[in-house]
């Protein structure tokens, strides 16, 4: 029983998800209607995250420079890796650093 999400990589994020940007994902949880940001990053680091886990994590946190919005809405605003992501909602992981 899981959770089914919409994912977005952007800002060079891709490229890690042999640059395929959008991912349609069944998440793990014990509800069948809910989980949480964290839980869909445990997910990403344990099934989806093949080359380069350190530009995505530093240890099982996200790297700072990646803005995760869900639903077109910041994830501090919900309390960050505790913030609650529901069936069919769209988690987009943007990287806000580029080189230059």
């Amino acid at each position: 029983m899981g959770v089914w999400v919409y994912l977005q990589f952007s800002g060079g994020l891709e490229t890690l998800f042999d640059n395929v940007k959008s991912h349609k994902v069944e998440i793990p949880s014990k509800r069948p209607d809910r989980t949480t940001v964290k839980s869909v990053i445990s997910y990403i680091q344990k099934k989806m995250l093949k080359k380069q886990p350190e530009m995505f994590l530093k240890e099982k946190e996200l790297r700072p420079g990646i803005l995760v919005l869900i639903n077109d809405i910041d994830w501090e605003l919900g309390g960050k890796e505790d913030c609650i992501v529901e069936s069919n909602d769209v988690v987009l992981f943007l990287s806000t650093l580029h080189g230059g």
